[in-house]
């Protein structure tokens, strides 16, 4: 006999396991379908790791400042070992937590991969056999994964993705990374920091290419300073693993025959993949587009009763942003969410380590592409306390305006991801400079630098 659910939710990432538990509490008969582990790619081989490991070894980069600034010496060692240990009980003990949940709740969660077997029933293939579960509505969060180009396939020996390098036994003493995004570059500097020697190689003429071009150009400063090569704008060709080395051919021109780069370990991170293979998906009428992203309309449905969240629609690849989503999507099911469209409102996007990245709402390119005027005014963090404070004062935060309201936040520099709320409210609410000038900001804090930049002249974008 089928059982039948209220919602069925295919994969137990951020979006699918809140949307798991949001339902069930509110007394809607869930079920949760998980091919791997629950908490998803941010839990096991994402966010969470990479952040353990530059939470780890932040005393690293402090301590190198201080010494900078002649205040401070001495050494800080990493036991790798123990810190991948470390993570392993923690993304397990997480895990654990998860299924309790679910268990506390009564969301019935089967393990196995999960495929439509009719418009309103799921088959669910697990070691245990096959069966069929039936929904009224259907959510899918099946997430993403590593994607890679034809010559830069992972072999998991010496070229490895990002689920790869988060499952090193040690850290390799050269490391090329492939990419210059945020995937990238969070887990270049944890390397760094633990006595890699780093080689960034993008085909886009900068580093972090979708930020603002004066936070590349300050993350290439900030790079180079630690000893970096940055190989930018050029074509690669291959990666392979060649004996004890992973080698990268690249091609600099038409003219040149290709050069290449040898280090202990290359890491591709060209960006992640929908999905949405091989789901059943298209018998409902769902549309792929892009690279396998569930298309979805204003309320996030890709069919009648089916929905989709997080990575797999393509529309912002980021844990809070799935999370954000599926609660949307239960308030419709629940009846309170009326019938507005789904609104995202401004969401933050943060580089991790040190330097950080911090982005909110519309940057001043995105801005004046509405054609109205746009103004940007901007602060200094050196002329910070707290960052005075920490001998780390090299970045900035910078403002975008559109008819004298805030429309944007830029920041980069060390720990600016402390003002990720702060600038999420403003940008929402639209503050404009009077209500910063009337607003009390603590002092000492970083956030001072966002007021700082909200009183600062302003000039044209």
């Amino acid at each position: 006999m089928t059982t039948q659910y209220d919602l069925v939710v295919l994969g137990g990432g951020p979006g699918g396991f809140d949307a798991a538990v949001e339902a069930a509490a509110a007394g809607l008969k869930t079920a949760l379908v998980e091919a791997a582990e629950l908490g998803g790619t941010c839990l096991n081989r994402g966010c969470i790791p990479t952040k353990l490991w530059l939470g780890a070894t932040s005393a690293i980069e402090e301590l190198a400042a201080q010494s900078k600034a002649r205040v401070a010496s001495g050494e800080v060692r990493v036991d790798f070992a123990a810190l991948q240990a470390k993570k392993d009980r923690h993304v397990a003990a997480t895990r654990k937590a998860m299924a309790a949940r679910l268990a506390q709740l009564g969301v019935d969660l089967h393990a196995g991969r999960g495929r439509l077997a009719d418009s309103a029933s799921i088959e669910v293939a697990g070691t245990d056999g096959t069966r069929t579960i039936g929904f009224k509505n259907l959510l899918v969060a099946t997430g993403s994964r590593p994607a890679c180009f034809p010559g830069l396939t992972p072999d998991g020996v010496r070229v490895l993705d990002s689920t790869g390098f988060l499952a090193l036994p040690a850290m390799p003493q050269s490391l090329i990374v492939v990419g210059g995004g945020f995937i990238g570059l969070e887990m270049a500097q944890a390397a760094h920091r633990l006595g890699a020697k780093i080689t960034i190689v993008d085909a886009l003429p900068r580093i972090a290419g979708p930020e603002d071009r004066e936070v590349s150009r300050a993350l290439e400063a900030a790079f180079r300073r630690m000893g970096w090569e940055l190989r930018l704008g050029v074509q690669v060709t291959s990666v392979t693993t060649q004996g004890d080395s992973a080698v990268l051919t690249m091609q600099t021109s038409a003219e040149s025959a290709g050069e290449e780069l040898a280090a202990e370990c290359a890491l591709v991170a060209v960006g992640r993949r929908p999905n949405s293979a091989d789901l059943g998906l298209e018998s409902l009428g769902v549309e792929l587009s892009g690279p396998g992203s569930v298309r979805t309309n204003e309320y996030l449905e890709a069919a009648p009763g089916v929905y989709a969240v997080g990575d797999v629609n393509g529309r912002t690849l980021l844990a809070h942003a799935a999370s954000h989503q599926a609660h949307y999507v239960v308030q419709r099911l629940l009846g309170k969410g009326g019938k507005a469209p789904y609104d995202s409102g401004p969401v933050p996007s943060i580089l991790y380590g040190n330097p950080e990245v911090l982005r909110v709402g519309l940057m001043a390119d995105e801005a004046k592409a509405g054609g109205e005027s746009v103004l940007v005014s901007r602060a200094q963090l050196i002329q910070n306390p707290i960052a005075q404070a920490h001998a780390a004062t090299q970045g900035f935060v910078k403002c975008v305006w559109r008819q004298g309201r805030l429309v944007g936040v830029t920041a980069v520099g060390a720990d600016v991801s402390r003002m990720a709320v702060s600038a999420a409210l403003l940008v929402r609410a639209g503050w404009t400079r009077e209500d910063a000038a009337g607003f009390m900001f603590p002092h000492p804090t970083l956030d001072e630098s966002l007021k700082a930049a909200m009183l600062a002249d302003k000039e044209a974008a």
